[in-house]
């Protein structure tokens, strides 16, 4: 019985992603449609404002900061599988909910919108050189750009490339296909959180806290999935290295600050010959991205 219920509701998952994926494909960030009324992603970040601006004060102690970043965790992402669960139940069976739910998947897994971004600073380097290259890459990535040169600007935008695929595309993906609506909606508002306060700086270092965590749990499976995915990748692009790709991400994928960016970064570090990782100019100052990070990017060089 249990199976005759899984299969079906899992075969119906894996026909809308596909549907939802060739939406995305085919309309990427719908402009016009998003000019008109607020993104979802847009909606979730003006909730995690709304919510910093009233709990996260500075005249609060350290630890009543935290407590509230965890207060304001769960109820943005209770609310968002709940508002998933909502639309499973009041769609699931139609046509009209079958639409839906891809276009929710469409919108929410932006594949076509990180290509399309990154490949914008390679255009740019190449046809207006570095002041191009630092304007395209500064819509990418929240490192200071007036303080990248051509090999930083490159850096930065194969470094967000890797990341974002596993947060931005295998993430969401992946809940999806576990939880249904109800998990997509949950991990996109827990990775809106920590974008938006999961940050070491001390405004955000006790508030987020709790979103930085919760956001590393969630791709505890997606970011070496992630890896194992340019690896395969890596078989098809032409001069890439799968084995050396493989054998990186083994290697370096764990020595990351993040949990999440270590293994897409070491893979695809190790597919293209480059070294990734190590500091990053951010306006508060530099952030070392590994307990070593010399030590990571020299090795990755040198596979």
């Amino acid at each position: 019985m249990t199976q005759s219920i899984i299969l079906p509701d899992l075969y119906d998952r894996l026909s809308l992603l596909l549907a939802g994926l060739a939406i995305d494909a085919m309309f990427g960030d719908m402009p016009r449609l998003f000019a008109r009324i607020p993104h979802p992603v847009a909606l979730a970040g003006r909730a995690i404002a709304f919510f910093e601006r009233k709990l996260n004060r500075a005249d609060r102690s350290e630890r009543s900061r935290r407590e509230r970043g965890v207060v304001t965790l769960v109820v943005l992402v209770a609310a968002a599988a709940g508002l998933g669960w909502v639309l499973h139940l009041s769609l699931h069976g139609s046509l009209l909910g079958a639409v839906v739910e891809a276009l929710a998947v469409g919108v929410l897994v932006a594949l076509r919108s990180l290509f399309q971004h990154v490949a914008a600073v390679g255009a740019a380097l190449a046809a207006g050189g570095l002041l191009a290259g630092r304007d395209a890459v500064s819509h990418v990535v929240g490192r200071d750009p007036m303080r990248l040169d051509r090999h930083g600007v490159a850096r930065a935008a194969i470094e967000s490339l890797a990341e974002n695929f596993s947060d931005g595309v295998v993430a969401p993906v992946f809940w999806y296909l576990v939880l249904g609506l109800p998990g997509l909606f949950a991990y996109k508002m827990a990775n809106t959180l920590d974008s938006m306060i999961g940050h070491r700086a001390p405004r955000y270092r006790s508030f987020g806290w709790a979103s930085a965590r919760f956001d590393d749990l969630a791709n505890l499976v997606p970011a070496p999935l992630s890896g194992l995915l340019l690896t395969t990748a890596a078989l098809f692009a032409g001069k890439a290295r799968p084995a050396h790709a493989f054998a990186t991400m083994l290697r370096d994928g764990r020595k990351h600050n993040s949990p999440n960016a270590g293994w897409p970064e070491a893979a695809m570090a190790g597919a293209l010959g480059l070294a990734l990782a190590g500091p990053r100019p951010y306006a508060e100052g530099a952030e070392h991205q590994g307990a070593n990070a010399t030590r990571f990017a020299a090795r990755c060089r040198g596979v």
